[in-house]
């Protein structure tokens, strides 16, 4: 070896990679930071791609009823079906509920379980109260004869109310999840980012009832 390749040896150390020997202990941390950060660019990415697909599909059901509510084929209209009292209350339960999931939210990121609890249960009822009363209105429909297969105006209201009232069940249903979650593993930051992802949805549900309460039942009692 000559003189510059020994001094080259020596004065460029080798590295050690992460496929070379064990890594030490800082390179660990960097790894799981870059990890946890790729992790949580993956699902919030991942989560928007989910909730603009939804509202995709509900801006396909919005469009096939706009085309379809004078088809009523000699039966009943919305002007006659519809209960603007009933409906007003129900909208009424949901928009508070995404107050009460707000302040869920601000209790699970501050860990006050107070808080997360409590506004998670308040929201749990007003939606299951807002579920009841859409229930009783379908059944009350179908009593009448006003079914969903009665018109392609009944088969375009059916779909798009019960669409938005299958979400809302599925939605209580991830409430009781994460609460359960919370109580038996406590506020980690991957069981807050979930929570986050119910509230961005619980929210969207909130967004899409009030168009879908604007367009059908207002217009379609005006009308």
């Amino acid at each position: 070896m000559s003189a510059f390749d020994a001094t080259v040896g020596h004065a460029v150390p080798k590295r050690v990679g992460r496929g070379q020997g064990s890594p030490g202990p800082h390179h660990t941390a960097a790894d799981a930071a870059d990890a946890l950060l790729f992790k949580r660019i993956v699902v919030g990415y991942g989560f928007w791609i989910f909730l603009l697909s939804d509202i995709v599909m509900f801006s396909a059901f919005f469009a096939a009823y706009a085309v379809l509510v004078g088809a009523t084929a000699g039966g009943p209209s919305g002007q006659e079906l519809f209960n603007l009292d009933k409906v007003a209350l129900e909208t009424a339960f949901l928009l508070l509920s995404s107050f009460t999931c707000g302040l869920a939210m601000i209790g699970a990121r501050t860990h006050q379980s107070f808080w997360f609890y409590g506004g998670m249960a308040a929201t749990f009822i007003l939606g299951a109260a807002f579920l009841t009363i859409e229930i009783r209105e379908f059944t009350g429909m179908i009593a009448l004869g006003a079914g969903p297969t009665r018109s392609a105006f009944l088969s375009a209201f059916f779909t798009l109310v019960g669409c938005h009232g299958l979400h809302v069940t599925i939605g209580l249903l991830w409430l009781l999840t994460m609460m359960a979650q919370v109580f038996a593993k406590g506020y980690r930051d991957d069981i807050l980012r979930r929570v986050l992802c119910f509230s961005l949805f619980w929210h969207a549900l909130d967004i899409i009832w009030v168009a879908l309460f604007t367009v059908v039942y207002l217009m379609g009692v005006a009308q």
